[in-house]
């Protein structure tokens, strides 16, 4: 089993958002996009909450995410998986979020997508090295059926607080 690498991070030049992801999963790391599974809510959440026209091209997708400052990254930078369940995670090694943050301190809400992003963050990272992001566990936008699931429409209503940060 190959180590598995994550992507660079999607950085806007002034970021008040980023949603960290755990690691890809295998049809995003074949397309070599972020949410690259069409089956995954992540780019329906987003069209609707930055009330954005739809669009299919992924660099379109980009720029649409940083037009309004939102950043993407994950909290792993590599791991051993069997295909693509967080549950399968073996030997991950963190980005390097804090000092992501440091260069960025535009930052100011750190959005962890599911339980898994979130408790590979908690267990790397301790809050009071980000004194002035709030982070947050958002639910995964995954469609993987999990212990917490949620439709699109619960999704889009919990994923609202990153629309608020950042106004």
């Amino acid at each position: 089993m190959d180590r598995l690498q994550s992507f660079a991070p999607v950085i806007p030049d002034d970021p008040r958002v980023l949603i960290v992801g755990s690691m890809p999963g295998v049809k995003s790391l074949a397309e070599q996009q972020y949410y690259g599974n069409p089956r995954n809510h992540f780019w329906s959440i987003m069209f609707t909450l930055l009330e954005e026209k739809r669009v299919d091209n992924y660099q379109d997708k980009l720029s649409m995410l940083k037009r309004h400052g939102i950043a993407l990254w994950d909290t792993i930078g590599s791991c051993y998986r069997e295909g693509s369940l967080d549950v399968n995670i073996q030997d991950a090694e963190p980005n390097d979020i804090i000092g992501l943050v440091q260069d960025y301190p535009t930052i100011k809400l750190i959005g962890c997508n599911g339980t898994k992003a979130y408790d590979i963050f908690r267990k790397n990272f301790s809050l009071e090295s980000f004194p002035n992001v709030d982070v947050v566990k958002l639910p995964s936008t995954s469609p993987i059926p999990g212990k917490y699931n949620k439709n699109l429409e619960e999704k889009i209503e919990a994923w609202k607080i990153i629309i608020d940060s950042n106004e």
